[in-house]
């Protein structure tokens, strides 16, 4: 017991002393949080970390989708290439 009241005031000292030397502490968005901790296992990990998740990654979509889910993202995919330079003839013909 002893030890819980320890920590609670600790935690609030702590919470406290955060709060007055890093305001940002408690009011990172999640998109920041996403960017920190994405910097921090790119400093960690190299290509064949990323190469790894991404081969798990394929193989679990493979094993969960099938051939008209490939079809039906490649054509979304297309139709969004083709409209960001302008329209589809114009791609094709390019």
């Amino acid at each position: 017991m002893a030890n819980n009241k320890n920590n609670s005031s600790n935690n609030n000292s702590t919470k406290g002393n955060n709060n007055s030397t890093n305001t940002n502490q408690g009011s990172m968005s999640v998109e920041e949080a996403g960017r920190k901790g994405g910097e921090a296992t790119s400093s960690n990990h190299d290509r064949e970390f990323y190469e790894e998740i991404g081969q798990k990654g394929g193989e679990a979509t493979s094993a969960n989708h099938d051939r008209e889910h490939y079809e039906e993202i490649g054509q979304k995919g297309g139709e969004a290439r083709a409209n960001s330079r302008g329209n589809s003839s114009n791609y094709k013909n390019a």
